[in-house]
């Protein structure tokens, strides 16, 4: 059943919700829809995959007065495949609605940008550079933006792009609605954030109750460095697998990736060293199943949803207990089940073992054979 929050939105929305047969907003949707409906100022932490972007798109599509010719929104997020992720959003759910959206990123045409101004959409959403750039052009006009919303806020608020943020903020209104999502909020950013919005609303969502937990699976090998990659060989050999392999540093990624090639097993690559081009082949490649290992860093990988990942695979330890939640929670999205596996040395299995028990969870040593993720013990004789 639709929920209420749902119901007090215009028809179009329901219609989608209808379209998508969500069964109920999650826990950040819930919280965040009525403060940002309200026009108050929003910092929101939620983790990955708890539907943080229609928690802000919603209410956002909602406001929009798709009779005006004018930029009345902005979006700003930190990757190019985030602003396209996005936008894609924007278009399902304001089917019918009348409202234009346009993306402006950094290493893009700036000559089309320009035409797509000519439009006159309502939401423009873009990477932080270029976004600037154009407002300082006097092509991005401002004068009428009445939100501004930061996407993955705590890849934006960070050295190389705070003062860019700060001056985009500052080029709207003074009665500007300012709304900030993240699936990490550390102390840092939540100060910089109130810079930004001085009297926020502030939403945090630990563990999302509404979605399903249970139907992701958390599994260890025992793997010395130098035989990583051959359990990716095998991994990459499971029937149906879709595996997203978090690699720490773009070295070791290009090392594993040139090994994999070497091998014979076709693999795609996501980190910042590559163009954009280079990037939307290898995530095309990975969604269409032309490949089904995608090996990646942690910021590449930052905010993208990608459909369908049956395992994450944390070639790489985690730094911390957050990063680790942050790549699991790219598998088993919005309750499907998932598979989550760190490949470790007996150091590491210590240090998972009491992530997974804060995180109540179960972590299960396995092994590989015949081509299966087995129990150590399984199909052994044993001898009395």
């Amino acid at each position: 059943m639709t929920n209420s929050i749902i119901n007090q939105l215009k028809p179009f929305i329901q219609n989608v919700w209808e379209k998508s047969e969500f069964a109920q907003p999650t826990t950040i949707q819930t919280k965040a829809i009525p403060t940002a409906l309200e026009g108050k100022d929003l910092i929101a932490e939620s983790p990955t995959g708890t539907g943080k972007t229609l928690a802000y798109l919603l209410p956002l599509l909602e406001k929009i007065d798709s009779e005006k010719r004018a930029v009345q929104a902005v979006i700003i997020a930190p990757s190019q495949e985030l602003v396209m992720q996005i936008l894609q959003e924007i278009q399902k759910w304001g089917e019918g609605s009348g409202i234009r959206a346009a993306s402006f990123i950094g290493g893009a045409n700036t000559k089309r940008q320009l035409e797509k101004l000519k439009k006159h959409p309502q939401i423009a959403l873009g990477t932080p550079g270029r976004m600037l750039e154009l407002i300082k052009q006097k092509k991005l006009k401002m004068h009428e933006v009445k939100t501004i919303i930061l996407d993955e806020g705590d890849q934006l608020l960070v050295p190389e792009h705070v003062e860019t943020i700060k001056n985009i903020v500052k080029s709207t209104l003074s009665d500007r609605q300012v709304i900030l999502f993240s699936a990490t909020l550390p102390p840092a950013t939540e100060k910089l954030a109130k810079e930004l919005a001085p009297q926020p609303e502030i939403i945090r969502v630990v563990k999302d109750e509404t979605i399903d937990a249970a139907s992701v699976e958390h599994f260890y090998f025992i793997v010395e460095q130098r035989e990583k990659i051959k359990m990716l060989e095998k991994l990459s050999r499971l029937e149906n697998a879709k595996v997203l392999v978090f690699v720490r540093d773009i070295g070791n990624l290009t090392v594993m990736s040139e090994k994999l090639d070497y091998n014979k097993i076709s693999s795609s690559s996501l980190h910042s060293d590559l163009n954009k081009i280079e990037r939307q082949k290898s995530l095309q490649d990975f969604r269409t199943g032309k490949t089904n290992l995608l090996l990646a860093t942690d910021v590449a990988a930052r905010g993208l949803d990608i459909k369908g990942v049956t395992h994450v695979v944390h070639l790489d330890f985690p730094k911390d207990i957050k990063q680790y939640v942050h790549r699991s929670g790219r598998t088993g999205r919005f309750g499907a089940s998932g598979t989550v596996i760190s490949l470790v040395n007996e150091r590491e299995e210590r240090e998972l073992k009491k992530f997974a028990q804060e995180l109540g969870v179960k972590a299960e040593m396995k092994v590989m054979r015949g081509g299966k993720i087995i129990d150590p013990m399984e199909g052994k004789t044993s001898y009395r």
